[in-house]
């Protein structure tokens, strides 16, 4: 059951409004679905949206964030919970360790890591939960072709290529999220 959900999203908004848009949708949705939202506990850009949208609604946010961007003020003041950590290292495994399933918003390389991450560790079977792109304004077509290019050349099984969902509209990935179930055939590396 997905109870809580980590997204992974830019600290800027994009040149797109539709990015901003796709945040607050996602963010109604999870609200209306209760479940919670885990994020990088920023006050900027697409996490700044999607947080505002959950608190605004009286849903709950709970942010990870190194302690350098408190000092910095990049924290977001209002979430209903904020984890402060040392370093990046161990905000990943945090918020890793909070959610339920990982879905990665437009963003750049931090988003982009963090996403990707969370499939290698799908992929090994470290965990079991499903991991999602919001594909808005095809931003992530480009990877998902990547995606499909490894597998053409054998450096990605299509078994491993399975456990990453991609839309384009907030409430169909939500679904496939909601309704993911992980192959049996996955070894699992958590034991």
């Amino acid at each position: 059951m997905i109870k809580k959900i980590c997204v992974y999203c830019g600290s800027s908004p994009g040149n797109k409004p539709a990015y901003a848009s796709a945040a607050r949708e996602l963010g109604e949705l999870m609200v209306k679905n209760n479940i919670e939202l885990v994020y990088g506990g920023g006050n900027s850009g697409l996490m700044g949206v999607i947080a505002d949208t959950v608190i605004g609604l009286g849903g709950i946010a709970t942010g990870v964030i190194p302690s350098a961007f408190v000092k910095h003020g990049l924290c977001h003041r209002s979430l209903t919970k904020l984890n402060i950590v040392k370093t990046m290292h161990e905000r990943k495994a945090k918020m890793s360790a909070l959610a339920d399933a990982f879905i990665a918003l437009p963003g750049g390389l931090g988003t982009l890591e963090e996403i990707t991450e969370s499939l290698t560790w799908s992929q090994l079977g470290i965990h079991r939960k499903p991991c999602g792109l919001l594909n808005i304004s095809d931003y992530y077509s480009k990877l998902i072709n990547f995606f499909d290019l490894s597998v053409s050349e054998g450096f990605f099984s299509p078994l491993h290529r399975s456990l990453i969902i991609s839309e384009q509209k907030p409430g169909k990935l939500l679904d496939a999220i909601i309704e993911f179930r992980p192959e049996k055939n996955i070894e699992d590396w958590s034991e």
